[in-house]
């Protein structure tokens, strides 16, 4: 009987272990990078900064230009010129070499600007999905398997099929 007793709590305890060892072990992943290079917001977005990134690029190229074509015309002129005069056209194009970067820091920091504005919505649409999927399907963990996140086996359920029905894609 007391052997009895010790064998049911002994189960008892097992089985308890056990569901709970279940009940934390909900886990799925999901290759995020791959997931948002799918969508074709992601698609369009990327256009759009494509087509940004050639306006300035092609302004820029235009002041290189100019600036270029200004220091030819001052080198052929610079010995029919007083040392006054030339110092002057040194100034003028050292000024447009001045501007001409800044410009670019400006675009560069414009442009990242305006990716973290393009991308936000896009990428919280994911996670939004992702999180609702995870939680429709009953997973507590979702981990991220894109190359070099930190995963290293990702054996468990992948949602990517789930998610992207949920996208509609």
């Amino acid at each position: 009987m007391k052997k009895m007793k010790i064998v049911l709590v002994a189960m008892a305890l097992f089985v308890g272990a056990t569901s709970f060892v279940n009940a934390q072990s909900k886990i799925a992943h999901i290759n995020a990078q791959e997931l948002i290079e799918a969508m074709p917001e992601y698609k369009a977005a990327q256009s759009q900064l494509e087509k940004v990134q050639k306006t300035y690029d092609t302004e820029i190229k235009a002041m290189a230009k100019e600036l270029e074509t200004k220091m030819k015309l001052y080198d052929s002129e610079a010995p029919s010129k007083t040392n006054e005069e030339n110092q002057k056209r040194f100034t003028e194009v050292e000024g447009m070499q001045n501007n001409i970067q800044a410009y670019r820091q400006q675009a560069l920091q414009d442009l990242d600007k305006k990716r973290t504005d393009i991308f936000k919505p896009i990428l919280e649409k994911a996670q939004n999905t992702i999180q609702r999927v995870a939680k429709a399907q009953g997973y507590q963990y979702v981990l991220d398997s894109t190359m070099g996140s930190g995963v290293i086996l990702a054996d468990g359920k992948d949602l990517m099929a789930d998610v992207k029905k949920e996208l509609g894609m």
